[in-house]
């Protein structure tokens, strides 16, 4: 199957009457999160990198503007949109209804499912609900799938993270019994030398009330023309291949969903 039958009918049809605003936006600072590999990260040069540099990099010489990145933390992101420290964000930040009452977004550039991350010996052996009773389960604060975490595995204690590294450094060291985040991130981080002391339990269903519509460009409410431009460029680059020639260089599968 093509990355062709991906973009829908009405989607082409809705954005092929909005042009990519090049005269009014030449250039735009973008706020990540460089914590979160494969997606966004920083380098031992301390350069970013990962699948949302790149892309939004294409995404930028499409819509033929000028980029600069700005590393955020992540509870900072939509606090500093808003404040008009930049005027994006491309930090896998899902677009949920609760989100949209203070930001608007592009259309989707990617959506994985949720997964369950815990030690090798560990006693869990199922990623339900059921499976995951009695277990302290580990997630970034302010991300979906904590909000999923503290919904949906009522039978577990959820403890809170600021940042995904430290929920990764107390799951090495015994202190959580498991965690949850894109499968994406941690099937990266298990691929690594620091994720030798766990294994992927299994993935989960996405909820649409809590995973939302996939992860989009933030702007700021009313910047329409600005998630127009970023819209128009996924479709673009989906449609010439750039958007595969990245994805493969990260992901053995089409990380932009179903």
């Amino acid at each position: 199957m093509g990355f062709m039958r991906f973009a829908s009918v009405a989607a082409l049809a809705l954005l092929a009457s909005t042009q990519i605003q090049a005269k009014e936006w030449t250039k735009v600072r973008i706020g990540t999160e460089a914590s979160y590999p494969p997606f966004a990260y920083t380098t031992a040069d301390g350069e970013l990198a990962g699948f949302e540099i790149e892309l939004g990099n294409a995404l930028c010489a499409e819509a033929k503007v000028e980029c600069e990145w700005l590393p955020v933390d992540w509870d900072g992101l939509i606090p500093g949109l808003v404040a008009g420290k930049y005027e994006v964000i491309m930090a896998s930040m899902s677009i949920t209804p609760e989100r949209k009452e203070r930001i608007d977004f592009s259309a989707k550039y990617y959506q994985t499912p949720p997964a369950v991350v815990v030690p090798k010996d560990s006693k869990f052996t199922e990623a339900t609900v059921e499976g995951m009773a009695g277990a302290l389960v580990g997630a970034q604060v302010g991300a979906t799938h904590a909000v999923f975490a503290e919904d949906v595995l009522t039978k577990s204690e959820v403890s809170l993270y600021p940042t995904a590294d430290e929920y990764k450094l107390d799951l090495e060291s015994g202190r959580l019994d498991a965690a949850v985040d894109d499968v994406v991130v941690l099937s990266d981080w298990l691929n690594s030398e620091e994720g030798a002391c766990c294994k992927l339990l299994g993935t989960m269903s996405p909820i649409p009330e809590i995973h939302g519509e996939g992860v989009g460009v933030g702007v700021r409410t009313g910047a329409q023309d600005l998630a127009d431009l970023f819209s128009k460029a996924v479709i673009a680059l989906r449609e010439n291949g750039k958007y595969k020639e990245i994805n493969d260089k990260y992901f053995d599968f089409d990380a932009y969903g179903e």
